[in-house]
């Protein structure tokens, strides 16, 4: 109780736009921006046929790398079992783009 109103704790709390739970572990921050990513992605997606190339990678960074750069350093030195949606998302701009890997 802090001046009559009562406060209960809470699994996660959100701080800057990072969702941050009791142990630290970050999973539901890099799940979220996957999971925003991905639904950019399936829009642009759509778009693939109607717009250029330059376009494209303007829409791309405009919509999901703005997203993955945000508060980036948060996610410096943990586990890439944590970080693998993130590096999901990456994969799936590349082949959006048709990137290969020796591009």
């Amino acid at each position: 109780m802090i001046d009559s109103v009562n406060i209960k704790p809470t699994d996660i709390v959100c701080d800057l736009g990072v969702l941050l739970d009791g142990e630290l572990t970050l999973k539901q921050h890099v799940n979220r921006i996957a999971s925003t990513c991905f639904f950019h992605l399936r829009r642009l997606m759509r778009l693939k046929c109607h717009v250029t190339v330059e376009v494209m990678k303007q829409l791309i960074s405009a919509f999901i790398f703005s997203r993955l750069d945000y508060c980036n350093t948060v996610l410096g030195g943990l586990p890439l079992s944590t970080i693998a949606p993130v590096q999901q998302v990456q994969n799936a701009v590349a082949r959006l783009l048709g990137l290969s890997r020796s591009d």
